[in-house]
């Protein structure tokens, strides 16, 4: 089992599947592909995408680039422990590796995150929704256009990494099936998504074939067809929930949307009482108190999971496999700690007014984004290429090497569009929204 779920078997440009068998002392299969990802321009761009607060100019408030970093640094901590648990239990692992897979899924899991946050991915699905009785969507079946509908950036992530960065529909990064796993934190399409009531999805109708032969070498495809999580992805997602969890807090304050004492409460039960007491009663700048408490909480939450995956294990490699770690947190001031500051999110951060005025100019820029492409590119499937009307030309000009091809069909063309979409960062959304609408 533990063989196949540390697979270093890769997709190669050549549509082969082969292990990778080149490690080196110093580099090996799993270090590569922390590689090949950190030095991506899909990762890069990350660097001018909104984590919450769109176009912040405080330079301390995170963008999906260092939330994803911060992620990662925790995601490595969680596989090592990890790694040394399994060594203990008779798997013949190295630590290191479990710890780089984790770290390079945590580095991947926002990469398919649109401009503008999860108001971006918002827009896009309402666009969607709104529009599906228009000629340019009518065509579409349900299991394809339920993909734009219900559009989610962990399978637009899924995507990126194993189909457009690097290799363009030839495995993209091409990273060992270990790593791809673990990135997968909903193993199920949109169409399943919905059948189920859920509302997170892995994986578009595009890349069906490639997720089961995926998953089945993993050994995560079950006998009716479905898949089970792959076990790191657990880790992943904890890392992910403890650092959004607090680090919100942290930017919000920063910028001035709470104070300490909205997250007094919260300290005394992540850090304890005692702690949070003696931080806040120090001569340290209120700025570094919050930073330090945050630090600690960290530790404790980080800790804590490692203990619930343990604890856990047999669970979540079995059948009936838990939702997430956090559900079974055996310390309940953790799990009320962090529950309590993902609520002090909702209710004081996400709604703040500045924050809210920038997400209703998200809207407008990205539905004139939608706008335009979709039906540039619908003009271009339905009309000769030498008939296409001059606006819709410059259009699809726009996209240069991302623009749908006359041979693609429907579904195909406006993936692309998403494609050139997602990848774009707030600024650059921004200002090709501008050109378009004549303001530039």
């Amino acid at each position: 089992m533990w063989e196949e779920l540390l697979s270093k078997k890769r997709f190669g440009s050549d549509g082969k599947i082969l292990a990778d068998t080149r490690d080196e002392s110093y580099r090996n299969s799993f270090h590569k592909d922390y590689d090949r990802l950190i030095f991506s321009n899909a990762f890069r761009r990350l660097s001018k995408k909104t984590q919450v607060h769109p176009l912040s100019n405080n330079d301390h408030v995170h963008n999906r680039l260092t939330h994803s970093l911060e992620v990662a640094s925790v995601g490595r901590s969680l596989g090592l422990k990890a790694g040394e648990m399994l060594k203990d239990r008779g798997v013949d692992v190295d630590p290191h590796d479990v710890a780089y897979i984790i770290q390079t899924a945590c580095l991947a899991h926002d990469i398919g995150n649109p401009p503008f946050g999860h108001a971006g991915e918002e827009v896009i699905k309402e666009w969607f929704r709104k529009n599906k009785d228009k000629e340019f969507l009518k065509e579409l079946p349900v299991d394809e256009i339920s993909d734009f509908q219900y559009l989610d950036g962990n399978a637009q992530s899924f995507r990126i990494v194993s189909q457009l960065e690097h290799n363009l529909f030839k495995g993209g990064v091409n990273l060992t099936f270990a790593t791809l796993g673990a990135l997968v934190k909903y193993p199920y399409s949109s169409d399943e998504c919905l059948a189920k009531g859920k509302s997170k999805f892995n994986y578009f109708k595009s890349e069906d074939e490639f997720f089961s032969i995926l998953f089945s070498e993993l050994g995560l495809k079950n006998n009716d067809g479905t898949f089970k999580r792959h076990p790191f992805s657990y880790l992943m997602e904890v890392a992910d929930d403890i650092c959004y969890g607090l680090l919100d807090l942290q930017d919000a304050f920063e910028l001035k949307i709470i104070d300490k004492s909205d997250m007094e409460g919260i300290f005394n039960l992540l850090c304890g009482e005692t702690k949070t007491e003696e931080v806040y009663s120090s001569d340290r700048s209120e700025i570094n108190m919050v930073s330090k408490l945050v630090g600690i909480a960290i530790n404790h939450l980080a800790l804590h999971a490692m203990d619930t995956y343990e604890k856990n294990l047999d669970s979540i490699l079995g059948k009936g496999q838990p939702k997430d770690l956090i559900s079974l947190f055996s310390k309940g001031e953790l799990q009320a700690g962090i529950g309590q500051a993902k609520k002090l999110g909702v209710d004081k951060i996400f709604n703040e007014q500045r924050k809210v005025e920038l997400e209703l100019g998200s809207f407008n820029i990205i539905e004139t984004l939608l706008d335009n492409l979709i039906r540039a590119s619908y003009e271009l499937y339905t009309t000769e290429e030498s008939k296409l009307s001059f606006r819709n030309k410059r259009v699809l000009k726009l996209m240069a090497d991302e623009a749908p091809e006359k041979s693609d069909d429907l579904y195909k063309m406006y993936q692309r569009v998403i494609d050139y979409l997602v990848g774009m960062t707030d600024n650059h959304a921004k200002y090709i929204a501008g050109q378009l609408n004549g303001l530039g």
